[in-house]
């Protein structure tokens, strides 16, 4: 499994996903975490470390073990 490097702390567990007919398990982080992480150790504001893990973390493909990165917090509405 593939790691984001620095951000150990902010995985929450695994989930097995499908590639290419074939189950592969991947880590899976608390994005939110992530960005506290952010916001501690490199001083960003919320909106720069936001930025930074869409631009960074989720929008970079690795191959088929690239991690997942969720949202907890984030309230999206469901339409009809």
């Amino acid at each position: 499994m593939l790691r984001a490097n620095g951000y150990d702390a902010a995985i929450i567990g695994s989930a097995f996903i499908w590639q290419d007919g074939t189950q592969v398990q991947v880590l899976v982080y608390d994005a939110e975490d992530i960005r506290d992480i952010l916001m501690s150790q490199d001083g960003m504001s919320t909106e720069e470390a936001r930025d930074f893990i869409e631009f960074n973390l989720e929008g970079v493909y690795l191959g088929p073990e690239t991690p997942i990165f969720v949202w907890p917090e984030d309230q999206y509405e469901i339409g009809d």
